[in-house]
């Protein structure tokens, strides 16, 4: 009897086992399909504003106004979720804002259009706080880093897939054509998702002020949140803002634009999937930090001095890499001290935090490239970069090593004995 029993329990974690693992699957493919939408246009967005007679200030604005809005929505959405014990309306708002976003780009040709279109864009992207904590409840919570590299992982070759076709599309077809595509992969992503189970945590009391206030005083949720801030200034000055610039100034090709994503997000989707675990083990966690930031600090500091688009390549390799290390220990860390029920607060606190980076970081590049050309532009990437390194060997502990608190017990413990 008891080995019947034992029996059944094993068949029942199977079955329980496979549909985790095919709930895994469908939440991955939506997915894929948000970020695809969200990020089609992005290799040729500053490009665009620019033809529309946008000043380098004006492009600024509109590359920024995408992290403001994360600034503004991140939190109170984390925080609703919380407080509802519910995911999927929240998903379905971040697919409803991407495609609307597409079809803003689409509603006429000035700066002002894609400003209104780049803001909803943010409000989508405001919701990956859900789309986070939603995919880290099919794992069991020591495997929250396992997730975070799966989901960062489909994020990667999402943005990958969409921006490598983005330039082509442009050359081909015209400037609207990816903003087209967008909006029709977010309605098709929006209709799979109707199909999405909610996921709920046990019934509990409604989560308190009292709580959000123990939350964002997390002293390792805080670190991580403004290394993270760095991070997405570096990379969204580079990357996703002004390296494609630098590439068409040196006589790249639209089309062309795709080969200098691929360079980027080949190298980054491998470290993101492998690169942390694998250097973590060499150099801990505050280790590959330090490796990930100053090495990212290098390859900026290289763009604006490479005379061709196959040098201009090369530093998107390592700067692929390197950011590849940063973000998924940074995403890992900022909920592995924090219960379950109150992830979704913290992440969005998280996200909020990190959004000043995409929002602040485009635009003082915007402002030092208008004054000194693109080169001042990156030259903030690079300090920003370098800063974060410095910042890391201060604020991460290795498991096992002695923080601040842990001195101050020792020391009260002394007194006491």
């Amino acid at each position: 009897m008891a080995a019947a029993k034992q029996l059944e329990g094993e068949v029942q974690s199977v079955q329980g086992s496979g549909k985790r693992g095919g709930s895994r699957f469908f939440f991955l493919v939506i997915v894929f399909m948000f970020w695809f939408s969200s990020y089609i246009y992005v290799p040729v967005l500053s490009p665009y504003v620019e033809h529309l007679g946008a000043s380098y200030i004006m492009v600024g604005a509109v590359l920024g106004v995408y992290g403001l809005m994360q600034i503004l929505f991140r939190l109170p959405i984390g925080i609703g979720s919380d407080y509802l014990n519910r995911r999927r309306p929240f998903i379905y708002l971040g697919l409803i804002a991407s495609g609307a976003s597409c079809l803003l780009f689409l509603a006429g040709a000035h700066p002002g259009w894609a400003l209104a279109a780049r803001a909803v864009s943010g409000i989508a992207a405001s919701a990956w706080v859900v789309y986070s904590v939603m995919f880290a409840g099919y794992f069991p919570k020591e495997e929250a880093g396992k997730a975070m590299g799966m989901l960062q992982f489909t994020t990667v070759i999402a943005q990958l897939t969409s921006m490598m076709i983005s330039g082509y599309m442009v050359d081909h077809w015209g400037w609207n054509t990816p903003f087209i595509i967008g909006g029709i992969v977010a309605a098709a992503a929006l209709l799979l998702a109707l199909r999405l189970p909610e996921q709920k945590q046990e019934k509990r009391n409604a989560i308190q002020i009292k709580d959000l206030a123990g939350v964002v005083r997390e002293p390792l949720l805080v670190k991580v949140s403004l290394l993270s801030v760095l991070a997405h200034c570096v990379l969204f000055i580079t990357m996703f803002g002004y390296t494609p610039n630098q590439a068409l100034d040196i006589g790249a090709s639209k089309e062309s634009l795709g080969w200098l994503t691929l360079a980027f997000m080949l190298p980054h989707a491998i470290a993101t999937l492998y690169g942390s675990r694998l250097f973590g083990k060499w150099l801990g966690d505050r280790g590959t930090l330090m490796l990930g930031f100053a090495g990212s600090a290098v390859f900026t500091l290289l763009i604006p001095s490479m005379p061709t688009l196959a040098a201009l390549c090369a530093t998107q390799i390592g700067n692929g890499f390197m950011q590849g290390l940063i973000f998924p220990l940074l995403l890992g860390k900022s909920v592995s001290g924090v219960a379950p029920f109150k992830r979704a607060t913290a992440m969005g606190f998280y996200q909020a935090v990190y959004a000043i980076g995409m929002s602040g970081g485009p635009f003082v590049a915007g402002w030092m490239s208008a004054a000194y050309g693109l080169t001042g532009g990156f030259w903030l990437g690079g300090i920003a970069a370098l800063l974060a390194a410095v910042l890391s060997w201060l604020w991460i502990r290795e498991a096992g090593e002695p923080g601040i608190g842990s001195r101050q017990k020792r020391r009260i413990l002394g007194r006491q004995g």
